[in-house]
């Protein structure tokens, strides 16, 4: 995809997507706000400057990986030729695409096997955000988010895969800063608004429809890549003068 929709999508797949984050970084925003003294929780105007941070520390982390992946994935698709690495990095970014919905739908849980090997990283990162509680300014509330970035989530290195086929760190980057605005709104609303958003988490229906639209993006993925990819025919790589018909 052109690098504007590419950035669209992964905006549209963060926001669709957040709904799996309800059941994983639900309970995390709302102990950041719980641990504040009682005199902060009353109003929002208090809790969101803390929430602000916590967000931007997570988003922060998720471009670094981006261009972590960005940088990996662009010298490894040297080793191929311009045409081979087009293709390669069509099928993966699909591919991930494609699986995140199927596990955003419930359907397939393949992602929950990387979930579990990051949660080996996760468990040296983890002791670090002990420090940082109570949360008692928004320095701290920045600092554990920026950890809170690197918890096991098959949403985000789905997203991450996705990354490693743009060519670039800065692309990278950039899809997941993208991504990480996109999963903005529904954390902003648990963070602030309490539990009751929880529910949309238990159901199917919502579920599955979110599933359907990321396969979606995956299935166009595929397909309009494939068809801008294709090699030219033989006669469209034919020379202007050798096509023309020779006039007697």
């Amino acid at each position: 995809m052109p690098q504007e929709i590419t950035l669209v999508a992964a905006l549209l797949v963060g926001l669709l997507g957040s709904v799996h984050c309800i059941g994983m970084c639900g309970g995390i925003a709302g102990a950041l706000t719980l641990g504040l003294p009682a005199e902060r929780r009353q109003s929002t105007r208090t809790v969101l400057p803390y929430v602000l941070a916590y967000n931007a520390g997570r988003i922060g982390s998720y471009t670094l990986a981006g261009a972590i992946a960005g940088f990996v994935g662009e010298n490894a698709l040297k080793l191929f030729s311009m045409h081979n690495a087009q293709t390669v990095g069509l099928f993966v970014s699909a591919f991930f695409l494609i699986a995140l919905g199927l596990y955003l739908g419930g359907w397939w849980q393949m992602l929950s096997i990387l979930e579990r090997e990051g949660a080996r990283l996760w468990r040296r990162i983890e002791p670090y955000g002990r420090r940082l509680l109570p949360v008692r300014n928004p320095a701290h509330a920045l600092g554990l988010g920026a950890l809170w970035g690197w918890l096991p989530c098959g949403l985000v290195y789905a997203t991450l895969a996705w990354s490693l086929t743009t060519g670039s760190a800065q692309q990278g980057a950039l899809l997941m800063l993208a991504f990480g605005l996109g999963t903005l709104p529904m954390l902003l609303v648990l963070g602030t608004a309490g539990r009751w958003i929880s529910e949309l988490r238990r159901r199917v229906s919502v579920r599955r429809a979110v599933g359907a639209l990321v396969i979606a993006f995956g299935v166009f993925t595929l397909l309009g890549g494939h068809h801008r990819h294709q090699p030219p025919s033989a006669h469209q790589a034919m020379p202007a003068e050798q096509s023309t018909p020779h006039v007697h």
